[in-house]
């Protein structure tokens, strides 16, 4: 190690990178003694760094959260992850998009002034694509209550509004005055899929897998017991969800209509990978796919209900372009 700061911020450096460290494992890491480490480890003690010594066969050191948050170590690879995330940083979470923009400046100022001019070489600009008619913004709070019952394992009882493709969420009589009792789910993932938030869960009630959307959950308290993780269909998230949206494999052509039609009977002859949701008085927005947007019009013609064209625009010259065949057809 060319000079004892040097050595510091590895030091500093490999105790962020995992939760427990041997000290002979540092000492080797480091090329030093482990006597080297223990004065290192009390440097960075002094600096405001909680560094712990663990107990144990081997004995070593643990970086624990701290009451105050002492100067940044970023590398320069570091620098280009945090600055790109949160110039970018659209969650559709209530105010988080602007909680970015604050994060980004403080953590500007403290950087140091060769860091600070990588930073700022990153002008990025994101271009926010048009907002959906029906995308409202999750709430903070109640994304972290999904959140923690995600990570402490424990059964998440919530109601849900409007009903979905996956989740459902209607009353069983219908009536909008009937008693609906909470959703129970065992919640592994949370995840964002166009400008969403869903969460993967095991529902109680139905034995089955589903996704349901956050915006839509309002979690009730307390939750309920502990559970052992069950294996998702896959064993990838990404991979599960991708595959029950219809993104495994893109289609060219992708367009949303809204039926006049029960969810229900869309989702038996909607094409695999279609997104259908229940927008509740017996209509269903459906989003599918087709090799040519000629295709895509024919097929939401099939259902033989009166429908909308939500776009985009493509859909809707097809659309017209499919009407004056038909009607040409007559003679």
């Amino acid at each position: 190690m060319s000079t004892p700061s040097a050595r510091l911020l590895s030091l500093l450096s490999l105790l962020q990178s995992r939760r427990d460290w041997p000290g002979d494992v540092l000492a080797d890491r480091l090329g030093v003694s482990p006597r080297t480490v223990r004065r290192d480890v009390d440097r960075l003690r002094d600096l405001g760094y909680p560094v712990h010594a663990t107990k144990g066969p081997d004995g070593g050191y643990r970086l624990d959260a701290g009451s105050q948050m002492p100067p940044l170590l970023l590398d320069d690879e570091q620098v280009v992850a945090l600055v790109v995330a949160l110039r970018t940083a659209s969650t559709g979470i209530a105010g988080v998009d602007e909680a970015a923009l604050r994060a980004l400046t403080t953590v500007r100022q403290v950087m140091p002034a060769r860091l600070r001019t990588a930073a700022d070489a990153l002008q990025v600009t994101a271009v926010a694509r048009a907002p959906r008619r029906d995308q409202p913004q999750v709430a903070a709070d109640v994304l972290l209550a999904v959140g923690t019952a995600v990570r402490a394992r424990e059964v998440l009882r919530f109601d849900y509004a409007g009903g979905s493709s996956e989740g459902g969420g209607s009353s069983e009589s219908g009536h909008p005055d009937a008693f609906v009792p909470p959703r129970k789910a065992e919640p592994h993932h949370l995840v964002t899929w166009g400008g969403r938030w869903y969460l993967v869960g095991w529902d109680l009630d139905r034995a089955d897998w589903r996704t349901y959307r956050v915006d839509r959950m309002t979690p009730r308290t307390p939750t309920g017991p502990r559970f052992a993780p069950r294996d998702l269909p896959g064993g990838d998230v990404a991979a599960y969800v991708a595959d029950k949206f219809g993104q495994a494999v893109p289609w060219p052509c992708v367009g949303e209509v809204e039926l006049e039609m029960p969810a229900d009977d869309v989702r038996r002859w909607a094409g695999r990978g279609a997104v259908v949701e229940d927008l509740g008085g017996g209509r269903t927005r459906l989003v599918q796919g087709a090799w040519s947007w000629d295709g895509l019009a024919a097929m939401s013609a099939l259902f033989g209900v009166p429908l909308r064209v939500v776009g985009p625009p493509d859909l809707r010259d097809a659309v017209l372009r499919l009407t004056g065949r038909l009607t040409a057809a007559l003679g």
